[in-house]
């Protein structure tokens, strides 16, 4: 694989989770339990979305079959995603989406803190604009994991069944695939084994004060069977088809 393609399939990967989570938050736009949560929710879609804007524009630039960010987001099907699959699961209920928000937050965050040292100049602008975003998302689903885990017994009993759920996915994080591990060589991207525990240390003391404990249950680590090879569950493809309508009955619609 030639140096180029590396860098575009990591880049894919990135801006993949950035849009596939950003879809999903985007699907409870007039649902939030309240008015300021809605309106919270939808600007943390609008900012992954934008996030996914630039990673896809850098990705079209080294794209060997020369599509655009429009071609690379509605134009690909569920098999050339790279994204983890936690971001692809469903809004069950809040607790579902605030788990699935934080575990990802305190990941994204470690991510983009590295990219912004990384050798490769375009993508530590990107991580720069990015994580004074991300800031607000974990901020924001940090203190809704203390709210709710240390709430009610109802609300203690509906985060803990989110987080035994979400919890198998977290392995996939850290699980790096074949351009990872060359770029992470290269000192493009983070090395996820160092990663790791931060995000683990991190995420333990939050559930801690949130009255909440680590499920029990191993996380996933299959690299050949994760989304970044492009495996993913049937919910992906439920989200493509209405994600990808507009585009693949209108083609050549721009964002």
């Amino acid at each position: 694989m030639k140096d180029q393609a590396i860098l575009f399939d990591y880049i894919l990967h990135l801006a993949d989770n950035q849009l596939i989570l950003g879809q999903r938050l985007s699907e409870l736009c007039g649902h939030g339990p309240e008015l300021e949560q809605d309106i919270a929710i939808t600007n943390i879609a609008l900012d992954l979305i934008g996030q996914a804007q630039l990673l896809y524009d850098y990705a079209g630039q080294l794209d060997e079959l020369g599509r655009d960010q429009d071609q690379l987001a509605f134009l690909r099907d569920a098999h050339e995603f790279r994204n983890v699959q936690l971001v692809e699961q469903p809004n069950r209920d809040f607790a579902h989406v605030i788990v699935r928000q934080y575990l990802f937050d305190e990941y994204m965050f470690r991510i983009y803190q590295a990219l912004t040292d990384g050798l490769d100049e375009r993508l530590a602008q990107i991580a720069r604009k990015a994580i004074i975003e991300v800031k607000y998302h974990l901020r924001f689903s940090r203190n809704w994991m203390l709210r709710l885990g240390d709430g009610t017994d109802i609300s203690n009993q509906k985060m803990q069944a989110a987080l035994d759920r979400f919890w198998p996915f977290t392995g996939e994080l850290f699980q790096p695939g074949i351009t990872e591990d060359i770029l992470t060589k290269a000192g493009v991207a983070p090395e996820l084994k160092d990663l790791e525990p931060q995000w683990l240390e991190a995420v333990t003391a939050t559930l801690k004060e949130a009255n909440l404990h680590v499920p029990d249950r191993p996380r996933q680590r299959s690299g050949t069977g994760s989304g970044k090879a492009g495996i993913h569950t049937e919910h992906l493809g439920h989200l493509l088809t209405e994600m990808q309508f507009l585009q693949r009955a209108y083609p050549g619609l721009k964002w």
